[in-house]
């Protein structure tokens, strides 16, 4: 038992990314670029590798119990109940509406509670400075506001308005506690590198939410997300050498949702300001978003085959630096 391995709580970054593959192509299907039949087998892809990652991960108790008060591993945990809300509101609620309300509300409310638990977890046993990262947005940001498009895209447009603003404000407040930390600490140990791609995920995810809220237009608000969205979008590209110095991971999926909803966004933006070569430009946005969580997708397999997915538990995360 001291050598099995440990099935992190960051497996579930898998059906997350795909789920945002799925959006990507069911916002492309919305304006008539792509056909249903991909957007529909990517969320039942997503849909069942939640399944087995709930499975792998909640068959260990002790295990759970443990991430729980891990400062590392905590934030991940609410993608658990994240993955079904985006696989509900989009896939499940054309389909079955009702069923669709029930899975978003459960979901919803679970996301509120673990997001009010970790918050208070966070205040009352104060967090290891070294060890705050990016995936700290998860919980409350990105569970706020992947809810409130959920809640809103169900027809419960009033509960979608009260998490809208639960998103917002925690992305200002964690904001600044995750930048503070980026700004003025060591860099991060190379198992938490990725979760800088998760820098990118807020103004995209508070972009979809607001194109819910108000219809999809792109007005004063929506530009004043996509700027600050394109700011940091922008500076993922000076995370390059510490990226390519990597050692592949189920960390890697940090990149799959945070750029795919990057693109969801920017197929939005291109689509409604229709510049001439638009279906060209939504092509490559789609087809460069597939080619990156694909490749990941195939080098997890690869991984999986070769027994290298999964490591063996390996002492915990510290705060010395990498090079820069």
């Amino acid at each position: 038992m001291a050598n099995r391995v440990k099935v992190p709580p960051n497996i579930f970054g898998m059906p997350f990314a795909l789920a945002g593959l799925a959006g990507v192509w069911r916002t492309a299907q919305s304006y008539g670029i792509s056909p249903a039949g991909v957007t529909d087998a990517l969320f039942i892809l997503a849909a069942l590798v939640w399944l087995l990652s709930c499975a792998l991960y909640f068959s260990r108790p002790r295990d759970v119990r443990g991430d729980l008060v891990d400062n590392v591993g905590q934030p991940f945990i609410a993608l658990a109940l994240i993955v079904p809300m985006l696989c509900a509101y989009q896939a499940l609620e054309p389909r079955a509406h009702d069923a669709a309300v029930v899975v978003v509300d459960v979901f919803l409310v679970l996301t509120l509670l673990y997001g009010g638990w970790i918050t208070g977890q966070w205040i009352y046993a104060p967090v290891d400075a070294p060890k705050i990262h990016p995936g700290y947005f998860l919980p409350t940001v990105a569970g706020g506001l992947i809810a409130s498009a959920a809640a809103t895209s169900v027809g419960q447009r009033r509960l979608g308005e009260f998490m809208f603003g639960l998103g917002v404000i925690c992305w200002f407040v964690m904001g600044s506690i995750i930048m503070n930390r980026l700004f003025i600490s060591p860099l991060l140990p190379p198992p938490l590198i990725p979760t800088l791609a998760i820098e990118v995920a807020p103004a995209p995810v508070a972009s979809i939410a607001y194109f819910a809220l108000n219809g999809g237009r792109i007005d004063t608000v929506a530009a004043f997300i996509a700027g600050y969205g394109v700011l940091i979008f922008t500076a993922q590209f000076r995370f390059l050498p510490a990226y390519l110095r990597l050692k592949f991971g189920p960390g890697f999926w940090s990149f799959g949702f945070a750029f795919a909803t990057a693109a969801t966004v920017t197929l939005v933006w291109i689509n409604v300001g229709r510049p001439s070569p638009h279906f060209a430009l939504s092509w490559l946005v789609i087809g460069l978003i597939t080619l990156l969580i694909g490749g990941i997708g195939l080098r997890t397999l690869v991984a999986v085959a070769r027994g290298r997915y999964l490591p063996r538990p390996t002492p915990p995360v510290t705060g010395t630096a990498s090079p820069r």
